[in-house]
């Protein structure tokens, strides 16, 4: 058939083409937390509407919890008040809420996966970028405006255009020291923060085959950092083994079914692709970006761009993010001082992701003057982490240990920067302001790289403490 697996989704799903040139495509999961649904719910109040078909959208709270003690009311009124809005339109609209007395709150890209709610060959969407991370078993997942998160309340449906398909061919398998992060951070670095624009990008390879299910999430998550709006990989039995047993997948027969079904989604072996690009994995280092976007990125051994050896409005960029970062033109990004080490966030915030951090700081201390903060993704990794002893191995080198939610990601709580505080960062964005300091500065990297970085003081080479 030559068909991609977006495009047997998509046909799957289409309920008509309209005359704009888009799809109405039915939208088989909806997913939504505090911060970007309560404009959409007062929509559908001052419309007259109710949500068309409540079990299959799912609410969690996650942007705005205070991951150091949650007490209600919360401190902030804001967040507060965002709170009961959400409690409110849940309420009414009959749907299904992951709070924290569920025992399954957690980060919206977190749980949706753990639970089992994302399964191969769904549409799903999300009133956040980040929502492309549900592609890694399979899926068509993207994020969406607050009037779409409407209209999917209101018909379960949305008016979005078909975008071409990358495949992105990551070959070999990754030297000892580099992660996940590391090879999604390579390809934005290699594709830049608009080569994916009007593209979803499907991972493939040797090297994502191989990768774990944990890990393929952390490389579909940044695909919005790339320009994609959607990343995806096709399902296979790993997919198809994580998806078991988890309390919203198919069981018993069904999951065989399933599974037939689920198999017949992934891209046919001589898909049509509208691009293709392919990587050598074992050139691949563990990588550090040193500017404002998460295209500004080197190889932890390499040094930031000189902007004098650029033309015109790239050179006016690199000098921009170097003056704004405090970086010399051609300095070393290893031995950066940090301020604070970040662990957690929807693209590594999950029990893989602490297990790997954790490995680096067992028997060591955290450097004087550095904050370090671990951040579970949601309460069952939270529950998991406190099982096999990590959090006591954490906090034993200096870390403070956290409940679940978003964080230090995008402080829309409490976690913020303080000043113009050098952050290494596991988490997906170095924007200006991003960690809730204007002036702050951030530094992405794999969880086993701030966890270095914070044993250090200083951006440093896992690879020399393993």
């Amino acid at each position: 058939m030559r068909q991609t697996l977006l495009d047997k989704i998509w046909a799957a799903h289409a309920v008509r083409e309209l005359a704009s040139g888009q799809t109405q495509l039915f939208i088989g999961l909806h997913l939504v937390h505090e911060v970007t649904s309560p404009q959409a719910f007062r929509m559908l109040r001052e419309r007259g509407l109710s949500v068309r078909y409540p079990g299959r959208t799912f609410a969690t709270v996650d942007h705005i919890i205070p991951t150091d003690g949650s007490e209600r009311p919360l401190l902030d009124d804001m967040a507060e008040r965002m709170f009961v809005e959400i409690e409110r339109n849940v309420g009414e609209g009959g749907i299904k809420f992951f709070d924290e007395a569920s025992g399954q709150q957690g980060i919206v890209h977190v749980i949706g996966p753990e639970l089992g709610l994302t399964q191969p060959g769904m549409t799903i969407a999300c009133g956040d970028s980040h929502t492309s991370t549900h592609g890694a078993l399979g899926a068509v997942a993207f994020g969406v405006g607050t009037s779409q998160v409407r209209d999917v309340l209101a018909t379960q449906c949305m008016a979005v255009e078909k975008p071409k398909v990358r495949r992105i061919e990551i070959t070999g398998s990754l030297g000892r020291g580099v992660y996940p992060k590391d090879v999604i951070l390579s390809i934005i670095g290699l594709l830049g923060v608009h080569g994916g624009i009007g593209y979803a990008y499907e991972y493939g390879g040797e090297v994502i085959d191989e990768m774990s299910m944990e890990g393929r999430l952390t490389v579909c998550n940044m695909s919005i950092e790339a320009g994609a709006r959607i990343g995806y990989i096709n399902p296979d039995q790993s997919t198809y083994d994580f998806v078991r047993g988890r309390p919203y997948a198919p069981a018993g027969d069904a999951f065989g079914r399933a599974v037939d079904w689920w198999s017949g989604q992934a891209s046919d072996s001589d898909a049509d692709y509208d691009d293709v690009v392919t990587m050598d994995g074992a050139a691949i280092e563990p990588m550090v970006t040193w500017g404002i976007n998460p295209g500004h990125v080197v190889g932890v051994n390499q040094n930031v761009p000189d902007p004098a050896s650029l033309d015109g409005a790239a050179g006016e960029a690199v000098a921009e993010a170097l003056e704004f970062m405090q970086l010399e033109p051609g300095a070393a990004i290893a031995g950066r001082p940090i301020d604070v080490a970040f662990i957690g966030s929807c693209t590594n915030g999950r029990i893989s992701d602490l297990q790997e951090a954790a490995a680096i700081v067992r028997g060591r201390k955290v450097a004087a003057g550095v904050k370090a903060l671990a951040v579970p993704g949601s309460q069952l990794v939270r529950d998991r982490a406190e099982e096999l002893g990590l959090d006591q191995i954490f906090l034993d080198a200096g870390f403070e240990w956290r409940g679940s939610g978003c964080s230090m990601c995008l402080a829309m709580n409490s976690d913020k920067l303080v000043g113009d505080q050098l952050s290494a960062s596991s988490s997906n964005r170095n924007f200006k302001g991003r960690q809730g300091s204007p002036t702050g500065r951030t530094l992405l990297m794999s969880p086993a790289m701030v966890a270095a970085a914070a044993v250090a003081g200083e951006v440093t080479d896992v690879r020399t403490l393993l």
